[in-house]
């Protein structure tokens, strides 16, 4: 399974982590997903919902 948000498929992005000399060496930008249950096409579901999906409101839990 890749590192992606089951909702708004936020994945991971590469860039450069300068030093203070402004010297670049790469490094992976990783979003800040958490494992919750989700209704995902009307079925209740455990995914990786990252936590702008879960604040916003589009991460909807099932009713219990």
């Amino acid at each position: 399974m890749a590192f992606k948000c089951s909702i708004c498929s936020k994945g991971p992005v590469s860039g450069f982590s300068y030093s203070h000399s402004h010297r670049g060496t790469k490094r992976s930008f990783r979003p800040n997903l958490q494992r919750q249950k989700v209704l995902l096409s009307g079925r209740a579901q455990t995914a990786y919902v990252c936590t702008d999906c879960i604040k916003s409101g589009r991460a909807v839990r099932p009713a219990r």
